[in-house]
């Protein structure tokens, strides 16, 4: 048990800092559109991740410098496109929330889904690598498990809970506000990757 609540606490702390996953995932229930397949998508992801990482990928990623790299440079890329595509849409506004909204298809936001889980090269560092070698000073599995745990909890409570802040969203600034630090964070971790 004690394993267990060690990765679920760990694998928490990691997921909770706003990346480019979480504002996707935030901004899917603010507007209500495909929530659970993208909770689902993200919480599947992180949990295959997390069993690699328990199972000892991280150890390969390690020692394979070239694999890094290239996981690096191509996910600085995808954010700095992502990230101004969000700066585009808070210069350009009009954005706002209305009941019963839902428009974009369930391929493009899957697809946008798992390119911003599998092509950010944070996503390998903090649950294959860190909670791969973090694992080993527990009993692996029910780390593993507890961490799994915790990925779900999160991307349903912040996928659903998102609409708790819907009358904010109803006004077009805060959709401006919203895809600006959408757009700033997306870029600042690129920054992070490029800088090594």
């Amino acid at each position: 048990m004690q394993s267990a609540v060690a990765g679920f606490s760990l694998g928490l702390s990691l997921i909770l800092a706003i990346g480019a996953q979480n504002a996707f995932v935030l901004r899917q229930g603010l507007r209500r559109q495909h929530v659970f397949a993208i909770a689902l998508t993200c919480a599947v992801s992180d949990a295959v991740l997390i069993v690699a990482g328990v199972a000892g990928f991280g150890a390969l990623i390690e020692t394979m410098p070239a694999l890094g790299a290239a996981m690096r440079w191509g996910g600085a890329a995808f954010l700095f496109f992502y990230g101004a595509r969000a700066f585009w849409a808070a210069w350009r506004g009009g954005e706002v929330l209305e009941a019963g909204q839902g428009t974009g298809s369930l391929r493009a936001a899957l697809l946008t889904c798992l390119a911003l889980t599998w092509l950010n090269p944070h996503v390998y560092l903090d649950t294959v690598v860190l909670l791969g070698s973090v694992s080993a000073q527990y009993a692996a599995w029910p780390f593993g498990t507890g961490a799994v745990v915790a990925s779900f909890a999160f991307f349903f409570a912040l996928g659903y809970g998102a609409r708790l802040l819907a009358p904010v969203f109803a006004r077009p600034m805060a959709w401006r506000v919203l895809d600006a630090l959408v757009g700033a964070i997306m870029w600042a971790i690129a920054a992070t990757l490029v800088s090594g």
